[in-house]
């Protein structure tokens, strides 16, 4: 069931709209169940639920890991630092929309449908749009994004933009690179997957991150390149007889929101590990309040209001888990260490 809670203002069941309450709300259930289930914010942010008005994200180094002791040897010890830290704030939302009480007399039901069901599409393409307004604008190298009358903060706990050739680590090791030029192809893939593998952690320390997923805005061109690189079990680029390695072992997600928050004639493409993501936070989205809906009736017009209230957010924490390519300006991963 779609998160979604809803009240009642006195004397609201008892009036003409009483009999309009409960079909009202199953729309509007109804509604969030489907997009919940469709959502793409959903597949690619790690969600969590939050009980105050921020929450802060950090990580921890790894340990250094056993020693040779000997016989009859003391333990030695180990011991972890704290890396980059963020801090993410709820934001809250508001919409309304109102059945006057001529829609109920006449037992208007288009309207009676319409009205709820725009009002939780609504809902809930604001939540896809703002996740696509802050990955497409951290494709861009911006390092902040408007969207829908608020500002956000497109950087990660290191203080760089998401997608960024030169994340510093915190203790020790070289800085890295998460962004790059190259256009998709079998052979890119295979090159960016190698690059993610050997990411390391603020000590220097190798990661184990695995990139499974492959996200791209909805470009015909561009899902035909993806799809035919992975798609067969024979490699494409050969007279199909070698093996294609990369077959059967990648997701694929098409995000047609993301198309409108893309510089217009590039094809971006990302890898993301999405174990990474949902274990360490690379893409946060934050839920303080869920959607809570209140029916009430206007004493000067008669209408009666529905009004929506939520408070949630989203941003970008830990840079391993994503990385981008065919991005205009950026590095190859060939000339990046693979």
């Amino acid at each position: 069931m779609a998160n979604i809670t809803f009240s009642e203002g006195s004397g609201v069941n008892n009036s003409i709209f009483g009999s309009s309450q409960t079909a009202v709300r199953m729309l509007i259930e109804k509604r969030g169940e489907q997009f919940e289930r469709e959502s793409i914010v959903n597949r690619i942010f790690k969600r969590d639920n939050s009980s105050h008005w921020a929450e802060k994200y950090t990580s921890l180094t790894a340990m250094e890991g056993f020693k040779v002791a000997g016989e009859n040897g003391a333990y030695p010890t180990d011991g972890q630092e704290e890396g980059y830290s963020k801090v993410l704030e709820a934001v809250t939302w508001k919409d309304s929309f109102s059945l006057s009480r001529e829609i109920v007399e006449d037992s208007k039901t288009i309207d009676l449908r319409k009205k709820p069901a725009g009002f939780v599409t609504a809902y809930y393409r604001t939540r896809e749009k703002l996740g696509a307004a802050l990955l497409g604008g951290a494709i861009k190298g911006d390092a902040s994004a408007s969207y829908a009358g608020g500002r956000f903060d497109l950087k990660t706990s290191d203080g760089q933009t998401l997608f960024y050739a030169a994340h510093p680590a915190k203790l020790k090791g070289d800085a890295q690179c998460n962004l790059f030029s190259d256009a998709f192809s079998a052979n890119a893939l295979g090159m960016l997957e190698v690059k993610m593998q050997n990411t390391r952690g603020d000590n220097d320390e190798i990661l184990d991150v695995a990139p499974d997923t492959i996200l791209i805005p909805n470009i015909h061109s561009l899902k035909k390149t993806v799809f035919a690189a992975i798609g067969a079990d024979k490699d494409p680029e050969t007279a199909n007889n070698g093996f294609n390695y990369q077959f059967g072992r990648w997701n694929v997600i098409v995000w047609p929101y993301l198309n409108q928050f893309i510089t217009a004639g590039t094809s971006p493409w990302l890898l993301m590990d999405s174990k990474y993501n949902e274990e360490y936070g690379s893409l946060i989205w934050l839920d303080r309040v869920p959607l809570d809906v209140r029916s009430t009736v206007d004493e000067n017009t008669d209408a009666n209001v529905w009004r929506g209230y939520a408070r949630f957010t989203a941003g970008f924490h830990d840079w391993r888990g994503i990385a981008a390519a065919g991005v205009g300006g950026a590095s190859p991963p060939s000339s990046a260490g693979v």
